[in-house]
């Protein structure tokens, strides 16, 4: 199976968001991703995440967890995702990759699974936040929005212009509430609606014009 975490990023019980400098982070995303599930109560959501969550979700919906190179939960996968395609209203892709061509098949998976008129949301750190510091050493890959726009758009999404800033920008204790762009913050979270093309009705074809005293038949 592919490699679907970000890139040299630890995928076990070492994992960076299970210390007290990814938890901070976590915990201050914890509102949006809540209000975000609850956005299509018609439909389930998934939900992958970097850590087991601190609390449960409501609502109807699939939580999978990142350990290593598998996604783990109810089911255990990689990628593809053995899941049925158009059947979630809302998807949160919670820094659970990063750049590498393998792991960008897992955004190409989650907007397959994603119905039409749904919203994925992405939540990745920060590179220009003096919280990378947290960070150093461990590998861990970060891009700018106007990267990720496009990777969405490649996907298939349709991203909006502005995204979230979220988290601490140094300290580390959990900060509520978002603000417009990254800034100085930890992370940033993008959303991206799947659009799909109306039916066009066709119209009826017009009569052909005859010469005036042709006959029809």
């Amino acid at each position: 199976m592919p490699v679907i975490t970000p890139a040299g990023q630890p995928g076990s019980a070492s994992n960076w968001f299970e210390t007290a400098a990814g938890r901070a982070v976590l915990d201050s995303e914890r509102v949006l991703v809540s209000e975000v599930l609850g956005s299509h109560p018609g439909l389930p959501w998934l939900w992958l995440a970097p850590a087991a969550p601190a609390t449960s979700a409501s609502g109807r919906g699939l939580c999978l967890v990142r350990h290593g190179d598998t996604l783990r939960g109810a089911v255990r996968c990689g990628t593809p995702l053995p899941l049925p395609s158009e059947a979630f209203g809302a998807v949160v892709l919670q820094h659970v990759i990063g750049g590498r061509e393998d792991e960008l098949g897992l955004l190409e998976e989650a907007a397959r699974v994603l119905s039409p008129g749904g919203r994925l949301w992405l939540l990745v750190l920060n590179p220009l936040t003096p919280y990378r510091w947290r960070w150093r050493g461990t590998g861990i890959a970060s891009a700018e929005p106007l990267t990720w726009r496009r990777r969405m758009r490649e996907a298939g999404l349709a991203p909006d212009a502005v995204s979230s800033g979220l988290g601490p920008s140094w300290r580390i204790e959990p900060v509520s509430g978002v603000q417009n762009g990254p800034g100085l913050r930890a992370a940033y979270a993008l959303c991206g609606q799947k659009r799909h093309l109306p039916l066009t009705p066709l119209r009826s074809p017009r009569p052909l014009a005859l010469p005036a005293g042709a006959a029809a038949g």
